[in-house]
């Protein structure tokens, strides 16, 4: 999330021996959108991993994701490029249709289990 300061909310937190990441968005660092769900999908996980490495976990350690796609017509191409994400056992999983307040197609939100 660029200008991450500037929103009203934190970015990470850490309670209860979980690690709650606010959504993540597919906008790049110089603030461009991929195009397609593949390439909005493949680049928020990316995200999420970056910043789950600065809590030292990985996708590895992700047990939920809420996932909110702006067209119902993206779930089965979503679907496949969520699985390159993860390995068994996945995650447990909600996923909405939802109207995006950005020029996205997908917002995902996690928690991971921290590590001791």
């Amino acid at each position: 999330m660029s200008d991450a300061n500037s929103w009203p909310f934190s970015l990470v937190r850490r309670a209860g021996g979980l690690v709650f990441l606010s959504g993540e968005v597919p906008v790049a660092d110089d603030g461009s959108i991929p195009e397609g769900i593949t390439a909005q999908t493949d680049l928020v996980f990316k995200l999420i991993s970056e910043t789950l490495a600065g809590e030292g976990l990985t996708l590895d350690d992700v047990v939920s994701c809420m996932v909110h796609l702006a067209d119902k017509a993206d779930f089965a191409e979503y679907n496949a490029a969520y699985r390159k994400h993860f390995k068994d056992p996945l995650p447990v999983r909600t996923t909405v249709q939802a109207q995006m307040i950005a020029d996205v197609r997908l917002e995902v939100t996690v928690v991971a289990a921290a590590r001791s």
